[in-house]
């Protein structure tokens, strides 16, 4: 089979693509974004070029127009396979067209085809889209425009008609002909502490007084060797709030009834008052969605913080270990490997994990390895062999072929009293991620699944959708993130205890009612956002009525309720922003690809999508200039617009990267590794010297090469430290003097290595704190368990050996 980036042979042609311009406006949480690429025939024939791009996940597509000889053509979003036939006719009759559709496979993969490009012609095609932006743990809002697109791995015996198949050039970065301009305009009546990128950025110009709007621009000479990344720092970002939005004007509100049946939050019989209604989940009856007002709800509910976090589950780590995985996390010199990151990651995660639970670790690629034919009890044996497992782990196992493992995952009996919560790490280089998705959303009522997407151009719609439809949380790790805080986190929601029975009610006027078009919530986690999207229907009332929202949820007994009151006077907005957004919602929910969406699902995704114009797997966008005054002559030529390739990254790891087909290295390329299908070939390249064919010290780094690590590698499952000459390594202190400093003879020595371990902790790894909260909180739970009362002198006398001030709070039980 083919690999999904082909023959990289660089034919001296001019490319049609010159440029691509963004204008990005960010309004509180929501982006809108208008994309515009530049096409110019420098040829003497007529073209048809395609482009392939990626696009996040969570991007609702909502228009696509193209600007000819001065004249706007707007694109009709169809039924695809409809689009796709109009568009080879308009060709075939020497007509200009354009078309806009999603990868089949994947919803992060976007496709445009320019058709019959007359030779000296222009044309500007303009894509707009709008996009919630994620809340990170920091409290930034994050704004990603991607501009890297992997090569993707084709799933065995998997033949389909997919974006990813055609052979695109891949050329070195400065090599690409084509150039990128981003202009951002950020809003918010909360005002805007600060701008941060992973790219150079023009200098923040605030253009109000009181720091509520401000401008940045992407500096010249974007490289595209990274995604486009902008942190947005609001004065409050955790402000819950309701918006409601007018609908189309010339849309008649529908009158169809909500389908009750379908899923019921709250019972009315036992509502106290008329005059209080129900949110039901939509699943029918789409037709007036752009004519209804639609709400936007989004809530921060103050789940507290509790410290006795659960003890049991069944913990499973399954890790991408295809050729991939070795390439460095980002193009800094010096930079860890993804594996090699991977790797310190589980270590943590080991000794992170609670005493009482259950794990097992898989390694997958083209094939797939457990650690344990069944997940085993985690003790100090069970610990020490999965650790040491680790240390021997390489990116060696091919391509990235995910769900065998996954079901093979799925079969397995599970634990009474233990519930599943599966870590999946890769860099997302799967084809076909519908049939990934299925299988996880056809397993969520026994899992959650926590899923990482490690380096540039990992697939969006594989890491959150496989999260999100599991009720787990989705990361991305990407330039210089550290892959280590990000994945300790997650595990400390999958550690919560669990938040019960939630329900959400609406208190609105008589003959107003509101009906869910997002998913219903199923799972909430502490520090984190929770939107919703309804539709209102009914006779809206006058201009001073206000609704209200509730959000209500248990947790350890505990019952817990969040109220919004707002003005049910909804506001206009000639992009559909809100309405935009709940359609993207509700495909989501339902879209599951051409191959993978039950019928009656198509049926409702292909009616919404259409109505809302937000594409889908099941339409496309399609333009045709029918008024060109003859139609284009002669033959036209078939051009591939080139993507970049990060070769400085392959060069750097010195190895085969993974895919479905071995790699060929070319000097026309330069230093850059691509993939290609037939036998290994290695061509004039420095990386196929012997290291490329010998294992050398420089491909695995043996784990420990920091203190902390080596402090962190030595800790036993329980959370405790022996006193023994390694440790006295990273203390810096000699064993004889640590014996004569243990202050309480009669405390074991191990109980004193641990207080000393812990002071050590807060004193020299306090930056990385995230990373060893976890197995810090079961060592002071050792102390206190051995030590009892003689807990103060002892870390009194460790502050004093150390030359450390560690507060005495810090050992708190």
């Amino acid at each position: 089979m083919e690999g999904s980036c082909g023959l990289i042979t660089l034919q001296k042609k001019p490319v049609a693509l010159k440029s691509i311009s963004v204008t990005l406006s960010i309004h509180e949480f929501v982006a809108c974004v208008s994309a515009t690429l530049n096409y110019e025939n420098e040829e003497k024939v007529p073209l048809e070029a395609s482009f392939v791009f990626p696009m996040d996940e969570d991007s609702a597509v909502y228009s696509f127009e193209a600007l000819v000889d001065g004249k706007k053509i707007v694109a009709e979003l169809q039924d695809k396979m409809e689009a796709q036939h109009k568009y080879e006719d308009a060709l075939s009759q020497g007509q200009e067209a354009y078309l806009l559709e999603e990868d089949s496979d994947s919803r992060d993969v976007f496709c445009c085809n320019v058709g019959n490009l007359q030779p000296g012609s222009k044309v500007e095609l303009t894509l707009r889209y709008v996009q919630e932006l994620p809340l990170d743990a920091d409290g930034a809002l994050r704004y990603v425009l991607p501009a890297i697109l992997n090569p993707r791995y084709h799933l065995s015996g998997r033949l389909e008609d997919s974006c990813l198949d055609i052979k695109a050039p891949l050329v070195p970065l400065e090599e690409l002909p084509y150039t990128l301009s981003m202009v951002a305009t950020i809003s918010s009546q909360h005002g805007i502490q600060r701008v941060h990128s992973n790219c150079p950025l023009s200098a923040v110009e605030f253009l109000a007084d009181d720091k509520t709007s401000a401008q940045v621009s992407l500096a010249e000479g974007h490289k595209f060797d990274r995604d486009v990344e902008l942190l947005i720092y609001y004065r409050e970002v955790h402000s819950p709030r309701v918006s409601v939005e007018r609908g189309m004007l010339e849309k008649k509100p529908g009158q169809c009834q909500p389908h009750k049946t379908q899923v019921s939050l709250i019972s009315e019989r036992n509502l106290p008052s008329p005059i209080k209604t129900v949110l039901h989940y939509i699943s029918r009856c789409p037709d007036s969605l752009m004519g209804d007002p639609s709400v936007m709800v989004s809530f921060y509910p103050d789940i507290p913080e509790d410290e006795a976090s659960v003890t049991c589950g069944e913990f499973v780590f399954l890790m991408d270990c295809s050729g991939s995985m070795q390439c460095p996390m980002n193009n800094q010199n010096q930079s860890q490997s993804r594996i090699e990151a991977a790797q310190e990651t589980l270590i943590l995660l080991l000794k992170s994990l609670p005493i009482g639970c259950y794990f097992n670790i898989y390694q997958f690629g083209s094939s797939y390895k457990e650690f344990f034919p069944e997940s085993v009890k985690y003790t100090q044996q069970t610990m020490e062999e999965a650790v040491n497992r680790v240390k021997l782990m390489r990116a060696d196992l091919g391509g990235t072929e995910i769900l065998a493992p996954l079901q093979n995952i799925y079969r397995k009996p599970s634990i009474p009293g233990h519930p599943l919560q599966l870590f999946v790490f890769t860099d997302g280089e799967v084809t076909d991620t519908f049939s990934v998705i299925k299988e996880v959303q056809s397993n969520s009522n026994k899992h959650r699944c926590f899923s990482f997407g490690i380096g540039e151009g990992a697939s969006t719609s594989l890491i959150k959708s496989i999260a999100r439809v599991s009720g787990g949380t989705s990361e991305f790790i990407t330039g210089k993130d550290r892959m280590q805080p990000k994945v300790l986190r997650s595990l400390k929601h999958s550690l919560q205890p669990a938040v019960e029975d939630i329900s959400l009610s609406w208190n609105l006027p008589p003959g107003v009612s509101a009906n869910l078009l997002s998913p219903e919530p199923t799972v909430i986690f502490r520090g984190q956002r929770l939107i919703l999207y309804a539709r209102l229907t009914g006779k809206m009332p006058a201009a001073e009525a206000t609704g209200e929202v509730g959000l209500k949820y248990t947790l350890q007994g505990k019952r817990f309720e969040d109220k919004l009151t707002f003005s049910l006077q909804p506001k206009p907005d000639a992009d559909l922003t809100i309405h935009r957004l709940a359609a993207k919602s509700f495909i989501q929910t339902k879209d599951l690809g051409l191959t993978q969406t039950p019928a009656m699902d198509k049926k409702d995704v292909l009616k919404i999508s259409i109505e809302s114009g937000v594409i889908s797997s099941f339409t496309a966008f399609i333009a045709i200039n029918k008024e060109l005054k003859q139609p284009v002559q002669g033959p036209r030529a078939y051009r591939q617009i080139p993507r970049p390739v990060l070769y400085k990254a392959f060069v750097n790891s010195r190895i085969l990267c993974g895919s479905s087909a071995p790699v060929l290295y070319t000097q026309s390329l330069g230093n850059t590794c691509s993939y290609l299908s037939g036998s290994v070939s290695m061509m004039g390249n420095p990386c196929s010297s012997n290291n490329s064919r010998t294992k050398s010290k420089s491909y695995h780094k043996v784990i420990g090469g920091t203190k902390l690590m080596q402090l962190i590698d030595l800790q036993k499952a329980n959370g405790s430290w022996d006193l023994n000459e390694d440790l006295t390594k990273i203390l810096g202190v000699s064993l004889e003097d640590l014996l004569a400093a243990h202050p309480a003879q009669d405390v074991d020595l191990s109980v004193w290595a641990t207080v000393l371990a812990v002071v050590w902790l807060h004193t020299h790894g306090k930056d990385q704190k995230m990373e060893w909260e976890l197995l810090e909180r079961k060592a002071v739970a050792c102390i206190h368990t051995q030590a009892g009362s003689t807990v103060p002198m002892l870390v009194k006398a460790a502050n004093t050996l150390l030359k450390s001030s560690v507060d005495l709070a810090v050992f708190a039980p």
